[in-house]
């Protein structure tokens, strides 16, 4: 396997093994014992978003350009009737029925599966994936429309014709924790049964139980106010247009009386409220909290209506939902006829690109639907995204100017730090630290944290207390600190991490590292005081830059060929709608993270779609992508293209545009059977707003169509350090808008490195526009087997290794042979038998080999990865793998094998796991020649010799420059 092993989530129970959720996924409760476990099955047949035809006697039910599926009409019926048929005959096939099915934006059933029918429905032609029903959980100027220049007499909603104009006529659809209606953010005039007039053509009106809507496209949106628990249908009006709750799955597996859930659209935790309003709230609307004034806030794109689709919901872990009630929204969504979705929900580990939701996400965008989806909050680490599809728009969070307070010491000293509490001098006033004043029944590490119940009345009233974030929400610790009588408190972070703006119960300051050390140590000096100090100057604080925790690419499904995120808007402390309920009583509160950026980029998609409402998604991401601009934070895999400007993206120029052929041509090069007669597409050749080419070996040449929203001469612009380059033709002269023309981009390594990506950018001038593209290309040194494998205790083998560059380094590492570790599995333990090994840092390589112990009794094995708490499912190890997985430069930590067993006894197996480090095993291996002479392009054999082997498989590694190598598998 290759130094980044591909996620493989469309076996069955390696998507088992990472539950998603809006901050981060864990691994799912088992089933009692020979209980099945509820399963998504997604088959190849396209749904009706983008059915094209080609099956005989139905036609196709793709809606026209401009309008939305007809899922009522004859022809729709008739294929619904069909895929539905199709998924019965599929689970039968292994003896099990479909509970649900879907069929306008996804093709899939939800069905009770044992291990051994979800892999026998794996290996079934004609099934795309195979994933169990996880929870996916949502992501959690100082004003984030004057920053992003949309507010004032010359600002974008001023060029639209006023704010109640920007996005009327189109409809955002949000799929999140509900809404909390009587929000003055989603406040309108009530729905009449009048049709709508020539002066007010987007008025939406019920029609019975209906909301009808004339779009801007010329379609028409229909929606439905869904009754339940304290939501009837007149809380829906012209701005809430529609509201609906998909919660099947969830509300089987949860009481939702026990988290004071509501079983309706109406929201609790205030998720979905703060994404709404953000995205599509009104103008204008009085925000305080806390009795604090806040001024005016607004939604991105206030002229829009907004659709409510509740699929998570709030437990324990907060916000959460079932992926097949995540697609059953998605799919009432694209039959409702929104034109944006904004999907703030994500994971800590990427979805694969056969994921149910991603593949949903795809015909909603064949369907003309802009979707745009949370990066994740699990940076600053590598490789943390999730949503990376290229069909959505994956979004980082970027800061804007903070709120900002002081702590100054009695000593004089002076801390800067977060604070929306502290609006005039507060103190001087005695400073203690939570310890200090904490209960004689409390922990010092519950005082230390100011958990609930840990501080003492009698010792904390009238202080300022220190509180150490983290465990606990930080607005929780200043309740505490208020319950026991303190009047003030200071929030000091552990380590360095990002502060936050919150609105707490007593006047806060949070400050970081290193300032905590300091203030600790004043406090703990005898009569220690502090006085708390607003503070407008932002001096010194850099900003938009990416928030620490946002997520990182690369992504890893898609082998380095794909930038993402793809771009980044604000998303840290922005003050929205929220539910009184999850919020300790207010209607507004500053939150954090890529679910707060998502739906500023939903609602500007909401913006550009409103002056021009017929163009494609992938033309209004293009537009925004190619228009920013570089953020304090540069790096492409946390900014993606750059941040957002809503100015220039209503006149890029240029655009690239793609559809639904071209996406699943991008599935077909990646190994998913779509089903669609789609040619194969490398990922570098995707027509994508981004070049990206995860390993360079020698020269290479991507294709790009450019399509011109404004005609002109443009001429190319490359800049690529270190590479030879070429863009041809490097003019393109469009007469007309409309036009689309064809170019090429050359790279060609010219001098040796061993330096990881190198990251430029293409740009197509003309006179009034610039349209530009990041690139990014990592070097690769050699192109050499992936593996090879030998035999016997003495031996060699040769194969044959082409240099990239002219110092060729080789040298051998290993061989490794542990002693097998048998075990036993039974039928009953559904979530098989574990077997864990800690791989060290610096490790050049590993193999997990299962050994059957029953030459009559087939067994399987997961191999899962666990990172921050999570598993990720990484490969099978069957048969049909031999019976091994093999991974080169491993990621150090835990590594899980979860043994099943086919049969219907105990059955016996044992493991073997070989981890080569720089050293020598307990044999040999050798390489010859070990400093070649070459020539790059050309190859040259090379020689690996053994000896000294045990009677059982042995695992050994070739490295070469730049982290290249192959692994020796001796059996």
């Amino acid at each position: 396997m290759s130094r980044n092993p591909r996620v493989y989530s469309a076996m069955a129970l390696a998507a088992a093994l990472a539950a998603t959720s809006v901050a981060a996924p864990a691994l799912a409760e088992p089933a009692a014992a020979g209980t099945p476990s509820a399963y998504i099955v997604t088959l190849a047949g396209q749904p009706l978003a983008t059915y094209g035809g080609g099956v005989d006697g139905l036609a196709a039910t793709k809606p026209g350009k401009g309008k939305k599926v007809d899922t009522a009409s004859a022809g729709a019926k008739r294929y619904r009737e069909h895929l539905t048929k199709r998924q019965d005959e599929t689970a039968r096939s292994v003896g099990a029925t479909a509970q649900r099915h879907n069929s306008v934006a996804s093709n899939s059933f939800v069905a009770d599966l044992t291990p051994a029918q979800a892999l026998k429905l794996h290996r079934t032609g004609g099934v795309v994936s195979v994933v169990q029903d996880t929870l996916r959980k949502a992501l959690d100027d100082r004003n984030s429309s004057d920053f992003l220049g949309l507010s004032g007499d010359k600002g974008i909603w001023a060029s639209l014709g006023g704010a109640p104009n920007a996005g009327k006529g189109i409809v955002v659809g949000v799929i999140d924790t509900g809404v909390w209606p009587e929000n003055p953010s989603f406040a309108g005039p009530a729905l009449g049964a009048e049709a709508p007039t020539a002066a007010d053509p987007y008025r939406p009106y019920r029609q019975g139980t209906a909301t009808v809507m004339r779009k801007a496209d010329g379609s028409t949106f229909t929606g439905l106010c869904e009754t339940g628990t304290e939501f009837t249908a007149d809380l829906c009006n012209q701005k809430l247009v529609s509201a609906r709750y998909f919660g099947k799955a969830w509300l089987k597996a949860n009481d939702p009386a026990a988290t004071g859930e509501y079983a309706s659209p109406r929201d609790r935790g205030g998720h979905g409220s703060h994404t709404a309003s953000t995205a599509a709230g009104n103008h204008a609307v009085p925000a305080t909290a806390n009795g604090i004034d806040f001024g005016q806030i607004s939604g991105v794109a206030p002229g829009a209506a907004v659709s409510v689709y509740k699929a998570l919901w709030e437990g324990a872990d907060g916000g959460t939902g079932y992926t097949s009630d995540i697609i059953e929204a998605i799919d009432q969504a694209v039959a409702d006829g929104v034109d944006v979705i904004n999907y703030s929900v994500g994971g800590q580990s990427e979805s694969s690109t056969d994921d149910p939701v991603q593949l949903a996400f795809l015909a909603a965008a064949d369907a003309g639907i802009f979707v745009a989806t949370a990066g994740g909050n699990s940076g600053p680490d590598a490789s943390t995204l999730d949503n990376t599809a290229p069909w959505t728009t994956t979004v980082a969070a970027s800061t804007v100017a903070p709120y900002l307070g002081e702590v100054r010491l009695g000593d004089g000293s002076t801390f800067r730090g977060a604070s929306t509490t502290v609006s005039a001098p507060f103190g001087p006033k005695p400073l203690a630290t939570s310890v200090s004043v904490k209960n004689a029944a409390a922990s010092d590490s519950d005082a230390e944290i100011c958990a609930e119940g840990s501080l003492d009345p009698a010792k904390a009233t009238g202080k300022i207390i220190y509180c150490v974030r983290g465990v606990t929400p930080r607005v929780d610790k200043s309740a505490e600190v208020k319950r026991a009588g303190g009047v003030g408190m200071v929030l000091g972070n552990p380590s360095d991490q990002d502060t936050g703006a919150d609105v707490h119960a007593v006047p806060t300051v949070h400050i970081n590292t290193p300032d905590t050390e300091k203030v600790l140590a004043y406090a703990a000096t005898p009569g220690a005081t502090v006085t708390l100090l607003p503070s407008s100057s932002t001096e010194g604080v850099e900003y938009p830059q990416i928030a620490s925790f946002s997520s990182r690419g690369p992504s890893l499904s898609n082998n380095g060929d794909l930038i993402k995120p793809d771009i980044a808007a604000p998303g840290v402390s922005i003050l929205a709608a929220v539910a009184p309920p999850g919020n300790q009583g207010k209607d507004f509160d500053f939150y954090s993270g890529t679910s707060m950026a998502t739906p500023h980029i939903a609602g500007l998609a909401a913006l550009y779609l409103g002056t021009d409402p017929l163009l494609s998604p992938a033309t209004v991401k293009s537009a925004m992508m190619t228009t920013t601009y570089d953020t304090k934070t540069p790096d492409l895999f946390a900014q993606g293209s750059g941040h957002v400007d809503p100015a220039r993206m209503l006149k890029p120029g240029l655009v690239y545009d793609a559809a639904a052929q071209d996406w699943y041509g991008y599935l077909e090069g990646l190994g998913v059977k779509t089903g669609t007669g789609a040619a194969p597409v490398a990922t570098s050749d995707l027509n994508y707003p981004s070049i990206a080419v995860g390993t360079l070996f020698g020269s290479r040449t991507v294709t790009r169509k450019v399509t011109a929203l404004t005609p002109g001469v443009y001429h190319a612009d490359l800049d690529l350090p270190g590479i030879k380059t070429k863009v041809k033709p490097s003019t393109l002269v469009f007469k007309k808008a409309g036009e689309t023309k064809e170019f090429t981009v050359s790279m060609e390594m010219t001098r040796q490195t061993d330096a990881g990506a190198i990251v430029g950018s293409l740009t197509w001038r003309s006179k009034d526009t610039a349209v530009r593209s990041p690139v990014m290309v990592t070097p690769l040194s050699a192109k050499a087997p992936a593996e090879v494998k030998g035999e016997g205790p003495a031996g060699s083998l040769t194969f044959d290794v082409t240099p990239g560059v002219s110092k060729f380094s080789v040298k051998a590492h290993g061989p490794v042979s542990a002693d097998p570790v048998p075990g036993t599995v039974s039928p009953s333990d559904i979530w098989g038998k574990e077997v864990s090994v800690v791989v060290p840092e610096g490790a050049k390589a590993v193999s997990f080999k299962l050994i059957p112990g029953d030459p009559e009794t087939e067994v399987a094995a997961i191999l899962g990865y666990t990172e921050g708490g999570a598993m990720q499912g990484l490969a099978w190890v069957t048969s049909w793998e031999d019976y091994r997985a093999v991974l080169a430069n491993p990621r150090p930590g835990k590594y899980t094998l979860f043994v099943l067993t086919m049969g219907s006894a105990e059955t016996p197996f044992s493991t073997q796991v070989n981890v080569v480090d720089a050293g020598t095993g307990a044999g040999a291996l050798t390489v010859t020649p070990d400093k070649p002479k070459v020539t790059p392009g050309t190859a040259f054999p090379l020689t690996a010799t053994w000896s000294g082997q045990p009677d059982r498989t042995a695992t050994g590694y070739i490295e070469y420059p730049n982290g290249a190598g192959t692994i020796v598998t001796i059996n």
